[in-house]
């Protein structure tokens, strides 16, 4: 079954975190993402950028609106995701659980599957 593991962290956080430390801990998640490769689990990884070089869309009525970030209403932001093949939801909290990232931000688990259900 598929599970999207999500990346949430406070949107100044990767500021303050500075460059070099910045590298330090991607090249964690880099390593973390290759172990699940190994493993056969991973279906699809990435990692976003800040919410300042993003926009939101909306569309009501036909009218189409657009906000730039970065977004002041937001306490988090998804910095990434990871695409997991697990058998069990326990699975997928377990791999969660080994993500470097939940050290300094929160990994949201989410079955994939239909909106309505």
């Amino acid at each position: 079954m598929p599970y999207m593991l999500l990346i949430v962290e406070p949107p100044e956080q990767r500021r303050e975190r500075g460059v070099e430390e910045g590298r330090r801990v991607y090249q964690r998640m880099l390593d973390f993402a290759e172990g699940l490769k190994a493993r056969g689990v991973l279906r699809a990884v990435e990692s976003l950028e800040s919410t300042s070089s993003g926009v939101r869309v909306q569309v009501r009525d036909g009218r189409r609106s657009l906000v730039d970030g970065p977004f002041a209403e937001t306490k988090e932001m998804v910095g990434g995701f990871f695409l997991v093949d697990c058998a069990t939801f326990e699975e997928a909290v377990a791999i969660a659980a080994e993500c470097p990232a939940a050290e300094w931000c929160t990994v949201e688990v989410r079955k994939l599957g239909p909106c309505y259900a």
